[in-house]
């Protein structure tokens, strides 16, 4: 599956769009780790357990998004964007949409970017 954030697939060409596709997942922080970002939030750098559960949370809509594509027959998606929202206390949704296109390809090879010099 071919993934974009662009309106298009470079080196591609849209022959059909097919439907707006997304994928969601509603996650919460676990009282442990919320108890140990919460220390370090007095102390400051990153917050790692949270940066794991945000990529995850990314992950997650992402695979649901691409399953709903390919279920219409595509090979890429189109013009991806991500969405956050709190829901409840302490929950919040990761939210990824986009468009199922079908593509083909301009040209079968695309020219190698760093030719050989003679």
């Amino acid at each position: 599956m071919l993934l974009s954030n662009l309106e298009s697939v470079p080196g591609h060409t849209i022959s059909q769009q097919l439907d707006v596709v997304y994928g969601s997942t509603v996650r919460s922080k676990h009282v442990g780790r919320d108890f140990l970002a919460g220390l370090k939030n007095i102390v400051g750098g990153e917050l790692t357990a949270y940066t794991e559960l945000l990529e995850e949370s990314r992950q997650e809509a992402m695979s649901r998004m691409i399953a709903k594509a390919q279920a219409l027959g595509a090979n890429a998606i189109v013009g991806i964007r991500f969405s956050t929202s709190n829901i409840a206390q302490g929950a919040s949704e990761l939210f990824v949409y986009g468009t199922a296109v079908r593509v083909t390809p301009l040209n079968n090879h695309l020219p190698d970017p760093f030719p050989t010099q003679v």
